[in-house]
Parts: C-alpha cells; sequence; structure tokens
C-alpha cells in the first residue's frame, strides 16, 4: 500500500502542474507509476469539466471560452505531454535516417517542425471549442482526459521501448500482465458510460483511442520502438481528436 501512494503521489507530481505535497521518489515504486495516470486524468478533466460548466453558466463568448478550454490542458500539466509531442515532431518530420531521428528525438534544442506543427495543433483546438455546439456535453471532456492517458499508459506498458528511453530496463522488469487489465479499464469503462449515459458522447473516447493509436503507430514505426515522448505526442494527437469529436458530434 505504501508503495501504491508513493507512485500516485510520483505520478500527480510528475505529470500534473498543480503542486504535490508528496516530493519524494521511490525507484522501486517507479513500475506502478502508470497505473495511476488514468487517476491523474481524471483530476484534470475533472478541473477541465468544471471549468467548461462555469463558462456556460457566466455566458461566457465563444472565443473566451474557446481559449481557456483550449489553454487548460496544457496549463494542468505544464506543458510535459507537449513537450513530447514537439520532440517527436521534430524527429518524425525530418525525414532522416533511423538513427538521426532518435538523436533528434533526445536533442533539447527546438526545430522548426516543432514550432509549425505546435501552433497549427494549438490553433485547431483553439478553433473546435470555440466552434463547439451550446449544448456539447461537457462532460466528453473528463472522458477525453482519463482516455487519453490511459491510452498512453497502455501503450508503454505493453509495447517494445527504444533501448535508450527511460522505459526501458528496470521499468520493464517492474510491469505485470495484471497492469494491462487495470489500465484497460478506464478506457472500457469511459466508452461505456459514455454511451449508456451521454448517448453519443461515448463517440469522444473512441476518438481520442483512434487518433492516439495512429500517432503511437507513427511514432513506433519511425523511431523503432516507444518512448515516453512518443506517448506524450500520441495522447496530445489523442485529445486533439477528442476535442473534435465533442464539437463535432
Amino acid at each position: 500500500m505504501k508503495a501504491c501512494f508513493r507512485a500516485m503521489m510520483m505520478c500527480f507530481g510528475m505529470f500534473c502542474a498543480i503542486p504535490c505535497p508528496y516530493r519524494g521518489w521511490d525507484e522501486d515504486a517507479r513500475p506502478l507509476m502508470t497505473l495511476f495516470l488514468p487517476l491523474v486524468g481524471a483530476f484534470i478533466g475533472a478541473l477541465w469539466t468544471l471549468a467548461a460548466f462555469l463558462l456556460r453558466f457566466l455566458g461566457a463568448p465563444a472565443l473566451i471560452a474557446g481559449a481557456v478550454l483550449c489553454a487548460l490542458p496544457f496549463l494542468l500539466t505544464g506543458g510535459i505531454h507537449a513537450d513530447g509531442f514537439m520532440d517527436v515532431v521534430d524527429a518524425v518530420r525530418s525525414c532522416r535516417e533511423p538513427d538521426e531521428r532518435r538523436r533528434i528525438l533526445k536533442d533539447p534544442h527546438v526545430g522548426s517542425f516543432a514550432v509549425l506543427f505546435t501552433v497549427l495543433l494549438i490553433t485547431a483546438q483553439f478553433a473546435l471549442f470555440a466552434a463547439a455546439k451550446q449544448n456539447a456535453s461537457v462532460f466528453g471532456l473528463l472522458l477525453i482526459a482519463v482516455v487519453s492517458r490511459s491510452t498512453a499508459a497502455l501503450s508503454v506498458t505493453i509495447l517494445r521501448p527504444l533501448s535508450e528511453s527511460e522505459y526501458a530496463g528496470v521499468y520493464r522488469r517492474g510491469v505485470k500482465k495484471s497492469h494491462v487489465f487495470i489500465l484497460l479499464l478506464p478506457i472500457a469503462a469511459s466508452v461505456a458510460c459514455g454511451f449508456l449515459l451521454f448517448g453519443n458522447t461515448g463517440l469522444i473516447p473512441l476518438a481520442v483511442i483512434a487518433g492516439s493509436a495512429a500517432a503511437t503507430l507513427r511514432g513506433r514505426r519511425s523511431l523503432g520502438g516507444m518512448s515516453g515522448d512518443i506517448a506524450g505526442y500520441a495522447l496530445t494527437v489523442g485529445e486533439l481528436c477528442g476535442a473534435a469529436a465533442y464539437a463535432l458530434i
């Protein structure tokens, strides 16, 4: 139980920008961290949903609401997933040899492709939220945050990592088959709840899954394995697809 608590606090401290009271690090608890990523998503999604409720209640103009809902995921995570998105875009769009792509992935400098596609990402996300229907189900935002993080956690758990990735070595030896089942539960529950409780809102987590899967496949094929950066890239693309479903259904 203590290891689970430490892993949960470590996960919140790493993937949520809201200060966490626990600041310790336990390497033995590290393999359990990804199990709590859906919980981090639920927390972030709840704040995202609450913001959407308040904006609708206050009658905020569409452009203001779009800007707030677009910015919140980046602000609440401290941009950690967007960082992975930028790193992978630079590497993949370079069209170099695989070894050179992996070198670019780890390069701390920001390339032109990262800047260009991040601008396009934010522009698209802002436009989708600004154009969302007045009766769009705000609970869809909660589902986006949970499913995007569940799929990211699942991908780094079951897919072969890059040899240079932090998920290789000790982390992989700590992963158990039960972890896969635990991470599949919030995905299945989100899809089921979306359809059973909110009708067409169930299409939102499906859009997240499709976008995340496509981005993960692209990243792995281009770079030769899975990594935390690719997980962040896929999470970001998945959330954009979820935002599209939220705005259009």
